[in-house]
């Protein structure tokens, strides 16, 4: 990043008005701050999203989380750790058996917690010709002057439902990182079990001590599968086939890695050919080259899914210096039961460790936000071991320890330490740089020239917000 000579430069819109909310339907409740962005550079960005903002499209913003309906914590995922769980080994088998023999699943995985909402973010784009980012040996002449934001508008992303828009584009559009269309609750069947039956289950016998040990589906077809193979090389006199050496339960049990089960998909006689790639697309993040940085660079991407050279999903992500940053996912609703949300997820857990060889310390997989008191975007903690950012002090905390506080409260801060602070806080606001008539400068230089000017409130919260270090890079336009 030593070469880059980029600026940020942004329009800061205050978060006093409340928005329709996604997630709960409350039609004022949806409280966030909000900000235009012309240009920003990757870094800028990371250190955004590390104090809890995040980007749809060229709006950048950051939800009041004490204040809103629904409180969004970042959430990020350590990728070089992650194992996958159960239900995550169930998505990759079902899209690996779909691929090997083109079998369709007739409905979506039951166990699949995926949202069909989003939140509105409020105001957006304003009405004028956007900026381009100049480079610092020129600034003072290049960078074109902004006119006056007259207006802003509202954009309704709520997709719980198919519309119009939707059936255009033949795509579901699923923004926030990873939604697809939500399950239809189905019925549960409930047993009792006595704790005495409950123990012997666990001792491995059933509720009568004469049956034997309690053995896994799998290990009892092996050893049917062994002792046939036995059986037909003794038939056939054949002294190469012998009784095969027991596995010991850790090698029976070693954990499959996550590349593991997508190698299996990648077979040259399977049914179907599932490809990939990668492509530069519009966003305000410019793309950026490193020595010490992933081949492909920083900025924003698309990811095209193929499946038989016919695109059936895209996601977007950006690449940052620490992390990939997962943004939208589109994908064809015929191929929904295929849990194309979660599994475009994990694709990208094994992106982001294939860049990690390249540049180490891009480590992290951000899934956008994490909503508590929204069930239905749970699903975001189970990408295990995860970390929600504490909304006071901005550092990381693991999620089981952010759990309980949540259960009480929708608003939590997660930092134990009752002395610790934002260490990034805001502290002379008149280092905060504007830029103002074609002229960067610092805020205290621009408060002379603009002798009475009312706007000081508004650029310490917008400076506050941003903290310190970003305010002192990113140019905040004034008129």
């Amino acid at each position: 990043m030593a070469g880059n000579k980029s600026y940020t430069i942004v329009e800061y819109f205050g978060g006093d008005d409340g928005y329709r909310c996604g997630y709960c339907k409350n039609q004022i409740g949806n409280f966030s701050h909000g900000m235009w962005s012309h240009t920003m550079t990757v870094q800028d960005y990371q250190d955004l999203i590390d104090r809890g903002w995040r980007r749809s499209g060229k709006y950048v913003y950051k939800p009041i989380l004490h204040k809103t309906c629904c409180p969004q914590y970042t959430i990020r995922c350590h990728a070089l750790k992650f194992q996958p769980s159960k239900s995550h080994k169930k998505i990759l088998k079902k899209m690996n058996k779909f691929i090997s023999n083109g079998e369709l699943p007739k409905k979506q995985h039951e166990g699949e917690p995926m949202d069909s909402v989003c939140e509105e973010l409020g105001p957006r784009e304003p009405c004028h010709s956007e900026m381009k980012c100049p480079a610092s040996s020129d600034i003072q002449a290049a960078i074109a002057e902004c006119p006056t934001v007259t207006e802003v508008y509202k954009e309704d992303v709520d997709v719980t439902s198919t519309n119009s828009e939707t059936s255009r584009s033949d795509l579901v559009s699923v923004p926030g990182g990873r939604t697809t269309s939500a399950p239809k609750p189905e019925m549960q069947t409930r047993f009792k079990v006595t704790n005495s039956e409950y123990l012997k289950a666990q001792r491995g016998v059933g509720p009568d001590a004469n049956r034997p040990p309690c053995r896994k589906a799998k290990d009892v077809r092996k050893e049917r599968r062994l002792k046939k193979e036995q059986k037909k090389g003794d038939a056939d006199g054949d002294p190469s086939i012998v009784s095969p050496t027991p596995t010991s339960p850790s090698q029976n049990n070693s954990p499959k890695l996550l590349e593991d089960f997508i190698a299996e998909s990648l077979r040259d006689n399977s049914s179907h050919c599932l490809e990939f790639r990668r492509f530069l697309c519009d966003s305000p993040l410019e793309a950026e080259f490193s020595p010490d940085g992933p081949e492909v660079g920083y900025g924003s991407f698309h990811q095209q899914y193929l499946l038989d050279g016919r695109i059936v999903a895209v996601g977007v992500i950006d690449i940052l210096p620490s992390c990939v940053s997962s943004v939208y996912l589109y994908y064809h609703p015929d191929f929904a039961s295929l849990s194309l949300g979660s599994y475009s997820a994990l694709r990208e857990i094994a992106f982001t460790r294939q860049l990690q060889k390249q540049s180490p310390k891009l480590s992290y997989y951000y899934m956008g936000f994490y909503i508590h008191s929204c069930p239905k975007m749970r699903y975001k903690g189970q990408y295990r071991p995860s970390d929600l950012l504490c909304p006071e002090t901005f550092v990381w905390v693991q999620i089981e320890r952010c759990l309980p506080p949540l259960e009480h409260s929708r608003y939590a801060r997660f930092n134990q330490d009752p002395d610790a602070g934002d260490v990034r806080a805001l502290k002379d606001v008149g280092k905060a740089l504007v830029l103002y008539r074609r002229t960067v400068m610092p805020y205290a230089a621009y408060s002379r020239k603009r002798k009475g000017s009312s706007d000081e409130t508004e650029v310490r919260q917008y400076a506050g917000l941003v903290g310190q270090d970003c305010a002192e890079r990113i140019l905040l336009y004034r008129t």
